[in-house]
């Protein structure tokens, strides 16, 4: 007895009327190249598909299967016009945009086949982490394009000849990892494994903006001379259009509206063919550009820098604040090498004075010890559980360190994963508790971080002279000040006795050229005030007063600059009426349209 599955499973043939005719072309396109149906579909049409073609051929309708899961409201249920479980489709798009619903879906468990509780804040969250932090590395490269453009007087154009061009570590490195990526993107989708590629574009951006733009902010401004700046825009550049050429298949209104700005830079792309980002093919990988020792190098650094980000959480220190030293231990020279290649970005990203390096962890007195993962375990074991965990208290650190560095660990009779284990590290020894009271120490897979945690007085100064800056630069902000605004800012700082008073006028050049606003104490009434604000700074009360213009003599945030002429005019209020907004960017509405309640 037949049911109406057998008829859907029959598809691939009754669709050619085969065997009665179109044999060649059935055979020609048999089996299909791949199939997609959600997983409530495993016993029905996937079921008669695959019966149905055994019998008649021995092998499956498909050389791929794509299964989703299903989509379901937010508890859990399955969605229902009549419960209303759900959010209304079109007006989540119309919020959010449709770029950001789809790279929520196919970054979501659905294209493994599991099912998703669709949540509204699910889709703000990509636009927030994943959109706005892509645009606004677009829109921090253009507008240094405009800069260059504006400064040099030559106009900024981009070809593939260029791509790869420098010889910047930085630069390589993200090229590097970019044409990685494409590598990767292709495999990947040629085995229609889309699971593995979003997770990956997504992880590519943020290396893109939290790593690459963010370190290399003074270079794209042009602090470091004109073919400095040229060199790091062209790698940006070759950057942000290869990323909206591979993301486009999955962001194409966001892609679409990038390129269009991106194609004016490049000659090669005025003709009818280059008309929108989806005529175009996906970027072949380049192999002579990939350094797979920069890229182990970048890596590498990184989790150095991660643990050491995770150190200073742990003791309350901000990265304002100086320290005296990290160390890192390690027992391959390889990797010792790629870190001391990098230190100045160690040092930077730490705000370290001293990076040493090391493969003997026992001249610093660390050694490890396990406790158990309490729910992990005492599930698992149960009544054994109790035995077991006074035996992993007394591992040594011989085992332990085996067992990190991927060596087999059982315990009367039981193996034990990485997930059961929590290795902790402590100081043995005569110096143990000084030790301990100096360093903080973290490791991720085989690179253990040592964080000295006892700053001198001349650091915790200069913490505070950060402090200082950020208020200065909050100020600016609130007060709606844009960089090339020329303001003075006159201070008060309560009780008039406090520490701060001697630290401002200590690192004074610092905070002016790390503000780029000149600070005056405050003498006297002042005229022409636009806002004054108190913040508190380390218990005192720092009062902020803004005035139009800059003093005589200042010049780049330095007190001790040479005189120059003072301008015609200090202040001028200029209102621009009827200007259409820079080309690289939309219009505030859409902008608004895209971002919901999230700000930039």
């Amino acid at each position: 007895m037949f049911d109406c599955w057998f008829e859907s499973g029959s598809m691939p043939y009754a669709q050619a009327h085969y065997p009665f005719e179109n044999k060649k072309e059935f055979e020609d396109s048999f089996p299909a190249d791949f199939i997609a149906e959600g997983i409530d579909q495993t016993r029905g049409w996937l079921y008669t598909l695959l019966v149905i073609s055994t019998a008649l051929f021995n092998r499956p309708p498909f050389k791929n299967l794509i299964v989703n899961g299903l989509v379901l409201a937010p508890d859990g249920m399955k969605m229902s016009k009549r419960l209303k479980n759900y959010p209304d489709p079109m007006e989540v798009v119309n919020k959010y945009g449709a770029d950001a619903v789809r790279l929520f879906l196919i970054n979501s468990p659905v294209v493994k086949a599991e099912n998703l509780r669709f949540r509204e804040d699910g889709v703000q969250s990509v636009l927030r982490d994943v959109f706005l932090p892509w645009y606004n590395a677009y829109r921090f490269l253009f507008q240094n394009v405009e800069r260059f453009e504006r400064e040099e007087g030559v106009e900024f154009t981009w070809s593939e000849s260029s791509y790869g061009g420098s010889t910047n570590v930085m630069d390589r490195w993200i090229i590097s990892f970019t044409q990685s990526l494409l590598e990767f993107v292709a495999k990947e989708m040629a085995a229609y494994r889309l699971y593995t590629v979003i997770p990956r574009l997504v992880k590519f951006i943020d290396n893109l903006t939290n790593w690459y733009v963010r370190m290399n902010r003074r270079r794209l401004k042009g602090e470091g001379g004109a073919e400095d700046c040229k060199a790091a825009l062209d790698s940006l550049f070759s950057v942000v259009i290869t990323m909206v050429r591979v993301m486009a298949p999955f962001t194409p209104f966001l892609t679409e509206m990038m390129y269009q700005q991106l194609k004016k830079k490049v000659p090669a792309f005025s003709g009818p063919e280059h008309k929108s980002v989806h005529y175009l093919l996906l970027p072949a990988a380049r192999k002579d550009l990939i350094h797979v020792d920069i890229e182990r190098a970048v890596a590498r650094m990184q989790s150095v820098v991660d643990l050491g980000r995770v150190l200073r959480d742990r003791k309350t220190m901000p990265i304002k604040y100086p320290l005296p030293e990290v160390v890192v231990i390690h027992k391959d020279q390889e990797c010792l090498d790629d870190l001391k290649s990098l230190e100045r970005f160690i040092l930077e990203e730490l705000n370290v004075r001293a990076l040493t390096l090391s493969y003997d962890k026992a001249s610093y007195g660390v050694t490890l010890r396990a406790e158990p993962d309490h729910k992990t375990l005492g599930l698992r074991l149960k009544g054994a559980f109790k035995a077991v965990m006074a035996e992993i208290k007394t591992l040594s650190d011989a085992t332990l360190t085996g067992f990190v560095e991927g060596a087999e660990l059982s315990v009367q009779g039981h193996k034990l994963e990485a997930t059961d284990l929590r290795i902790m590290y402590s100081f043995s020894g005569e110096k143990s508790a000084e030790l301990s009271q100096k360093y903080e120490a973290d490791s991720s897979e085989d690179i253990l971080v040592m964080l000295d945690t006892t700053p001198d007085e001349s650091m915790l100064e200069e913490g505070v002279a950060r402090e200082v800056v950020n208020r200065v630069q909050k100020f600016r902000k609130s007060a709606g000040l844009k960089v090339s605004d020329e303001v003075t800012m006159h201070y008060t700082i309560s009780p008039s006795d406090h520490n701060l008073n001697k630290i401002l006028v200590k690192h004074l050049d610092y905070i002016q050229t790390s503000s780029k606003t000149p600070l005056r104490q405050k003498s006297g009434s002042l005229t022409k005030v636009s806002k004054t604000e108190v913040f508190e700074v380390k218990g005192a009360k720092l009062e902020l007063a803004i005035t139009p213009g800059h003093p005589a003599g200042f010049s780049e945030g330095s007190a001790s600059s040479s005189a120059g002429g003072a301008p015609a005019q200090s202040w001028v209020n200029v209102e621009l009426v009827g200007c259409a907004p820079a080309k690289y960017m939309r219009s505030v509405t859409k902008m608004i349209q895209w971002c919901g309640s999230v700000a930039f």
